[in-house]
């Protein structure tokens, strides 16, 4: 429900919530702001609990939020947004055009995300993690491109279990990522143990704080932990492809890399951890079971 507060004059902004005092009453709403400067509430959207005509006598603001409509006229509503100009959020597509894609914000019209502003390609039901800004028409639009809207300096320490949302794969990086969908964080590739995609939410480990407040991050447990799983998934890969690995420990790090998302030095770990366990035998070709 908007909100009746005293009025202090304030400039109008488009995509942003903020106090309008009513100028004048209508039949099919109240014109909002000051003289020359005044928008639409529609008679729809008016509180069922206004005193219109005190609101008026008194100087008495209301809370809305100013955005387009239909007609891309500036217009007041006191729905409130999911996110405003400026913000960012988790949005679900709910439908793809020839224009671009259209967002649900919340909102009787829907929030435009523009072909050029996807990362990759969108589909109706999806979720996209997006920023929202203003267009060079002073339109109100959305974009996948979160870089700058994302914040540093999360309370996080080394170890933290955190969630992260992928907007962005570098391959020569790793999978840039937006901390509980709003801080800066970095996934290297050193620190991946399965391929990525855009849109992708992991389960992250902080691995180390920067001294800018960005995040460095991980997929992988403490090595005394992470050796456990990656045995498994050796074993499981055997299981897979005839009891054997065609290769042995000596295989170049891009072959391991790519066949188990895991350092050459990882990768020998589990191997003399499954030796030791009596599991394995390294022939002179390949690795079999025992």
């Amino acid at each position: 429900m908007a909100i009746a507060v005293p009025y202090k004059e304030v400039m109008m902004e488009l995509g942003k919530t903020q106090e309008l005092k009513i100028c004048r009453k209508v039949d099919f709403g109240l014109f909002l702001g000051e003289e020359g400067e005044e928008i639409l509430l529609p008679a729809n959207e008016i509180p069922k609990d206004l005193d219109v005509d005190k609101a008026i006598d008194e100087d008495i603001a209301i809370e809305v939020f100013v955005m387009r409509d239909s007609k891309d006229r500036m217009i007041a509503t006191t729905q409130k947004p999911k996110v405003e100009v400026g913000g960012l959020a988790l949005l679900k597509v709910k439908e793809v055009t020839g224009l671009g894609a259209f967002l649900d914000w919340g909102l009787g019209k829907d929030l435009f995300l523009p072909y050029k502003e996807q990362t990759v390609k969108v589909v109706e039901d999806d979720e996209v993690l997006v920023g929202v800004y203003l267009d060079k028409s002073n339109r109100i639009c959305s974009t996948m491109k979160v870089y700058e809207y994302l914040s540093v300096n999360a309370d996080y320490s080394e170890e933290d279990e955190v969630e992260a949302y992928v907007y962005n794969i570098n391959l020569k990086y790793g999978a840039f990522v937006a901390v509980d969908y709003k801080y800066h964080g970095l996934i290297q590739n050193k620190e991946l143990n399965r391929r990525l995609r855009i849109g992708d939410v992991v389960k992250a480990r902080v691995k180390s704080v920067r001294t800018d407040g960005k995040l460095d991050l991980s997929l992988r447990k403490k090595a005394y932990l992470q050796i456990e799983d990656d045995a498994k998934a050796i074993v499981e890969f055997m299981e897979n492809n005839g009891g054997r690995i065609p290769y042995t420990d000596k295989a170049s790090p891009e072959v391991i890399k790519e066949d188990f998302s895991m350092s050459k030095n990882e990768f020998k770990r589990a191997i003399g951890r499954l030796l030791k366990e009596g599991k394995i035998v390294i022939n002179k070709d390949d690795i079999a079971f025992k």
